[in-house]
């Protein structure tokens, strides 16, 4: 069983993994709004790697509020032409993304940057979209929540603490625990990059906490100050940021920096 995150564009390399003939688990962030690295994507299409620049920089500070500024700023009076471009970039990309899983079986939710509604669409047949529910897969009972933490930005794949606990309790105790966002553990959510600590999920520590699965599956940090740790009894495990790995984990996880509470 193979599991991804933060595919952020990179199709290809996701067909790749697809079509290896094992159970897929894709844990959100599929479309790639920005890549900061190399200023690929929509955001670039449309308004230019030199916007795109200013919003790393910013970004890079944590000032998510200058962000928003920027945004309005650059779309002031355009508003209705931008949302139809970028509904049409984003289509395009999922367009990819479905022909990239089509080889797969497997189970898909949604991060951040994702349309959820748009991404439960697009689906092949053989993967199924699946958030705040527990399946048996394998002889194991998986649990699935999407979606990013709440930021000023208001993207459409953000949820609130409340709406993240109230998918939890619907679904219920699990043995694996999938997830986009991290627990809200330091070194899982410190990117050593930036030097940003990232959103992260008070909800799912808690959940993590009580119920003790063995193992809590999440991507979202793509340079995390560490890559495994142990809440408890539980082995949580960022996937890796597979738009600059292209490499999919393996469940039962092994190796990763292992640390504890």
């Amino acid at each position: 069983m193979l599991l991804v995150s933060d595919i952020h564009g990179a199709f290809g390399a996701l067909g790749r993994v697809a079509a290896a003939g094992e159970t897929l688990l894709v844990l959100g962030d599929l479309i790639n709004f920005v890549d900061y690295r190399t200023t690929d994507g929509i955001m670039a299409e449309i308004f230019g790697s030199a916007f795109v620049g200013q919003v790393a920089t910013a970004r890079g500070r944590g000032d998510l509020d200058t962000n928003r500024r920027l945004w309005i700023r650059h779309t002031a009076g355009h508003e209705e032409e931008i949302r139809a471009k970028v509904a049409e970039l984003v289509a395009a990309q999922y367009e990819r993304c479905r022909e990239a899983l089509a080889p797969a079986r497997g189970f898909v939710t949604y991060g951040n940057v994702d349309w959820p509604d748009v991404l439960r669409s697009i689906l092949p047949p053989g993967c199924r979209f699946v958030d705040g529910e527990a399946v048996e897969i394998e002889g194991t009972t998986f649990g699935f929540v999407g979606g990013g933490a709440p930021t000023v930005i208001q993207a459409r794949g953000e949820v609130s603490d409340d709406l993240m606990e109230s998918k939890l309790a619907r679904m219920g105790e699990v043995e694996v625990l999938c997830s986009h966002l991290p627990p809200e553990v330091p070194a899982l959510h410190t990117d050593v990059v930036t030097g940003f600590r990232e959103r992260a999920s008070r909800p799912l520590l808690e959940y993590v906490r009580r119920v003790r699965p063995r193992y809590h599956y999440f991507g979202d940090v793509h340079q995390p100050q560490a890559t495994t740790w142990r809440v408890g009894t539980t082995r949580c495990v960022n996937v890796g940021y597979f738009r600059a790995t292209g490499r999919p984990v393996r469940h039962p996880a092994v190796g990763g920096q292992a640390g504890g509470e």
